[in-house]
């Protein structure tokens, strides 16, 4: 067995060989398959990547089958400390599953060549695995990304009915801001604040650009857009705004002309 650490500082006991893992986070799931697929047994409905993972599902990051996960006695369970719950995590714990917690907030947090934490290389040691290529080439790409001059102010919605938006200290406002677009709330006090459109003109610095994913909330051309006239506006997959793993060699490759295309 080995002890080891996760993000948060919590010891987690592990098998010297790791044969069976659980995710419920998609980008945590996109990450194991990419490096040792067959270690996979379980993932949430919502792990669309890669499109053939066939594995049991067990419902969602915020209400995991706790009893099925259990059931299928991992070795480890994959999760994140913004993804999951923790009265879900301590029903692992106490069923006395081991479960890895990872805290991803910026792009050097996840990948090691860009900064201390490197917790994505340290959740694959984890699960017994060495560092993969792929991992490599993220670490490479954003290494070799530049900011876009001059740069912009973007508001990022991620849901409305309420309207939210993506606030301080998060991975999405780290992503757009090594690409040259600063998150107009990044002041705000809240990760992911409740926002009054009607109210965000008296931001200061305000925003000249409206970025748009296609999740948690689907904005498509048609809902969105129409609620910031006279604000150019952007529609990105949300993965590569939000996922830290294999997709961030596409962000770092594909962002920078999506976000360009604004303002053309």
């Amino acid at each position: 067995m080995r002890s080891l650490v996760d993000d948060t500082g919590r010891e987690v006991v592990v098998p010297d060989d790791v044969t069976r893992v659980v995710s419920i986070v998609p980008s945590l799931t996109e990450s194991v398959a990419a490096t040792a697929a067959g270690l996979l047994v379980a993932a949430t409905d919502w792990c669309t990547h890669p499109a053939d993972l066939d594995v049991v599902r067990v419902r969602g990051t915020k209400n995991p089958d706790v009893a099925r996960i259990v059931d299928l006695t991992p070795d480890l369970v994959l999760a994140n400390a913004e993804e999951n719950r923790d009265p879900d995590l301590d029903l692992l714990r106490a069923a006395g599953v081991a479960v890895w917690v990872t805290d991803i907030r910026t792009v050097s947090g996840a990948h090691p060549a860009l900064g201390p934490a490197g917790s994505l290389a340290r959740m694959l040691d984890a699960c017994g695995l060495v560092r993969p290529g792929w991992l490599d080439e993220a670490d490479a790409a954003w290494a070799a990304a530049r900011p876009a001059t001059p740069r912009r102010r973007a508001l990022v919605p991620i849901w409305r009915r309420p309207w939210m938006a993506v606030g301080r200290d998060t991975f999405t406002g780290d992503v757009l801001a090594r690409l040259g677009v600063d998150n107009a709330l990044a002041d705000d006090p809240e990760r992911y604040p409740k926002v009054d459109l009607d109210g965000l003109a008296g931001r200061a610095g305000g925003f000249d650009l409206v970025v748009l994913p296609d999740e948690p909330y689907l904005f498509t051309a048609d809902d969105g857009p129409e609620a910031f006239p006279g604000v150019e506006s952007v529609l990105v997959p949300g993965r590569l705004l939000t996922w830290y793993g294999p997709s961030l060699v596409e962000a770092a490759r594909e962002l920078p002309g999506l976000l360009g295309a604004a303002g053309r």
